[in-house]
């Protein structure tokens, strides 16, 4: 009986000590998706669980009493909970995504702010502190920065003025569509001179997508599109000053400025640069950098609405006067411009940029966003002058709205376009109103399978109406992996003489041979997205291939001496390559390295029916970019270097001429040799108010081994005024190393 009582005294004991063992469980979820391999930590100590591909986790094992729950992740931010069990405990925990590659907001791809992961369509994204990691932030320029992204180059177009542009997969900067905010800024003529004057520090972010983007953004869109997102001012009253002078006595200046209103936050950017050095390395009589004044004045006003929706507007008024040419006409260029003996070109460009976005207080989701931009042109190419005026107005009415699984995107849209010169080619002025309409539809299939399906029509008065379809589809492997696929159509609308300068830059006569038509285009890009992670470091992978076809297409041609020759192309012509990125970001260190391998060619049938096939010009066979940052956290030191490597490109036909002032026989190289350009930046904190910064620009100093004049030195003619001078044999740097040193003073009264 003893025994018996001692047993049942026993069973009853661990019958109380097993209840007395309880669970916390439960689901975490981030951006209302699972939250996988998120540690959850217990009191602090070595005690925990990882949540598995679902979010779920549970903590077995627990008797009662008060416990603090602590969850990490290099995917989101820390979090902390007290927990009291009394009994088997059940969560659902939110934590927030850290703001990286994987979890930014684009805007771009579906013209609403959008998680890059949740995204159908491929966008990279580079936020202003990327910017400033590599770059002089009171120089960096966006044609600098966005080179920075594999596939993404700087185009120089002048070998006298150094305009420039964005070439994106091998494609002419005119394929590229330049958008502010989402609203296109730049019409054709700006394009060309008008990149590099968005103030630095108001920029939030540069999304870029490559691929038929039409859809959304009519002509232009073709080869992908560049969409500079501003910021918005939510902070307290604050300024700073970015000064910045370099070894060419070049100097530059930002300041910035935010205020909190009543009514409205206002920001205040003024962007300033002077260069007015002459250097002539190469000994071609002509300098060597540009010399330019430039000033941008750039306001936003973000109003406080009653209703709480956005009403946001914008400005900017820019100026720039940008010349080059020889010595003697850099001392007295105003009073030169237009000579005919003393070669020089001077350009005075102004402009008048409004935009924003107005967001109606109704049920529906409906916003208003527009644009206006003036833009006057005065230049002289040695002595022919180049006036022309471009305004355009840009209206785009857009409706969102979810029915059950379809995101629905629609809208209307509006531009007007007033353009005139003095050349031949416009005997008079234009103005066109190109009304449009649009519509999307993204819908998740299932919970691996999300589509995206669009169609855009617009109409012109000349071509009548020209229609751009796309599809993507983003299938998640798993949670760790995702497959993209983007097929679409493209489309550009031509103006010749907005965008290839060669025929003022230099001698040759331009000869038009038909009417020019649209040129179109279909574009297929694939992309796979991995994700890793390993000690508490996350890296991305991405490997992309692409492949365009273009009808119509419309390339100059040089192969006749002195002519640049434009017509459709009766063949076709194509951009195909694959790149490869890899990003590794942690606190302390980053690293970014790309490469791309791409092929862009023109097929024509001659008079034989045979087909010829050649590599179209300043499209390098492969480039590559490696980038590297490091915080020495303890003395607040970054140092970062970033490495471009450019492979062999295709170069125009180009010959110099001999003592006689007659063209030789062979002409120079017509393909460029690969080459690399190294740059280190290091930036030092010092306290709340002051940093600096200073680095090396082109560190190997490496310069273009040839002049990117030819028809220099004839003795029958003035320099630059041959018959056979030309701008044309630009492609990498002729200014060699550069030295700078800059300094960043925060003006804000610190509480």
């Amino acid at each position: 009986m003893k025994d018996t009582l001692l047993c049942f005294l026993f069973f009853i004991w661990v019958s109380f000590s097993v209840k007395a063992q309880f669970s916390i469980q439960g689901t975490i979820r981030a951006n209302k998706s699972k939250a996988r391999f998120v540690n959850v930590q217990i009191n602090s100590s070595s005690l925990g669980v990882t949540s598995d591909e679902n979010g779920f986790f549970k903590v077995d094992g627990l008797k009662k009493g008060s416990y603090k729950l602590s969850f990490s992740s290099v995917e989101y931010i820390p979090f902390d909970t007290i927990i009291l069990v009394e009994s088997n405990v059940s969560l659902n925990i939110d934590l927030k995504a850290k703001y990286n590659e994987l979890q930014g907001i684009t805007i771009s791809a579906n013209l609403k702010p959008t998680y890059v992961s949740k995204s159908p369509v491929k966008v990279e994204i580079m936020t202003q502190k990327q910017l400033n990691l590599f770059l002089p932030s009171a120089n960096s320029s966006l044609t600098e920065s966005v080179a920075l992204m594999p596939g993404v180059q700087e185009v120089v177009a002048c070998g006298v003025c150094f305009t420039n542009n964005i070439s994106i997969n091998g494609l002419d900067g005119p394929y590229t569509a330049v958008l502010i905010d989402g609203m296109p800024m730049f019409g054709n003529l700006a394009s060309v001179y008008g990149l590099n004057g968005i103030p630095n520090a108001f920029i939030e972010q540069i999304e870029v997508i490559k691929g038929p983007s039409s859809t959304l953004y009519g002509s232009e869109a073709v080869g992908g599109v560049i969409n500079v997102i501003t910021k918005k001012s939510n902070a307290e009253n604050q300024a700073s000053i970015d000064l910045m002078l370099n070894s060419n006595e070049e100097l530059f200046a930002n300041l910035a400025f935010e205020k909190q209103a009543k009514h409205f936050n206002y920001m205040l950017g003024l962007n300033s640069a002077r260069m007015h050095n002459f250097k002539d390395f190469n000994n071609d009589f002509f300098n060597d950098m540009i010399n330019l004044d430039r000033y941008s004045l750039f306001q936003k006003f973000d109003f406080k609405r009653k209703s709480g929706q956005p009403f946001t507007l914008s400005s900017k008024l820019y100026y720039e006067d940008r010349r080059n040419g020889v010595q003697d006409f850099l001392s007295d260029y105003k009073n030169l411009r237009g000579n005919d003996s003393i070669y020089g070109e001077s350009i005075y460009t102004k402009r008048l940029e409004l935009f924003g976005s107005y967001h109606f207080n109704s049920k529906e989701e409906i916003r208003l966003d527009y644009s206006v931009s003036l833009h006057d042109q005065n230049s002289y190419y040695g002595d022919v002058s180049y006036i022309a005026k471009q305004n355009t107005a840009f209206f785009n009415l857009i409706h969102h709205k979810q029915i059950t699984r379809h995101e629905l995107t629609s809208g209307l849209t509006f531009r007007t376009q007033y353009y005139n010169d003095n050349t031949i080619a416009t005997p008079q002025a234009e103005l066109n109103y190109i009304p449009g309409v649009f519509c999307q539809d993204e819908i998740p299939m299932h919970k691996k399978l999300k589509t995206l399906i669009g169609l855009r029509a617009d109409y012109y008065s000349e071509h009548k109406a020209i229609f751009s379809p796309r599809l993507s589809v983003k299938y998640d492997l798993n949670s760790l992996n995702t497959l993209r696929l983007n097929v679409g159509t493209g489309f550009r609308i031509v103006n010749l003489f907005t965008e290839d300068h060669a025929f003022v830059t230099g001698q040759r006569t331009v000869e038009i041979k038909e009417d020019i038509l649209p040129e179109q285009s279909i574009n297929t890009t694939l992309n796979y997205h991995k994700l890793l992670f390993f000690n508490n470091t996350q890296l991305t992978l991405d490997l992309d291939a692409f492949y365009t076809y273009f009808t119509n297409k419309i390339n100059p041609d040089y192969s006749e001496a002195q002519k640049i020759i434009y017509q459709n192309s009766s063949g076709h012509s194509t951009s195909k390559g694959v790149s490869l990125s890899i990003n590794q970001q942690s606190k302390a260190l980053g690293i970014n390295a790309n490469i791309t391998l791409q092929q862009v060619t023109e097929t024509e049938i001659d008079e034989n029916n045979i087909k010829i096939t050649r590599a179209l010009e300043f499209a390098p066979k492969w480039t590559a970019m490696l980038a590297v940052s490091y915080l020495f956290e303890k003395i607040a030191l970054r140092v970062s270097y970033n490495n471009q490597f450019t492979g062999p490109m295709q170069l125009p036909e180009v010959f110099d001429i001999d003592q006689n002032g007659q063209p030789l026989t062979t002409s120079r190289p017509t393909l460029s040799q690969s080459f690399s350009l190294h740059n280190i930046k290091l930036e030092k904190t010092i306290n709340k108010k002051i940093s600096i910064y200073g680095g090396i620009v082109n560190l190997l100093s490496y310069r273009q081994a040839l002049s990117p004049l030819v028809g220099i030195n004839d003795p029958n003619a003035s320099n630059g005024f041959s018959a056979y001078f030309d701008t044309a044999y630009a492609f990498s740097p002729i200014e060699g190393r550069e030295y700078y040193l800059g300094v960043i003073l925060n003006l804000s009264k610190n509480k």
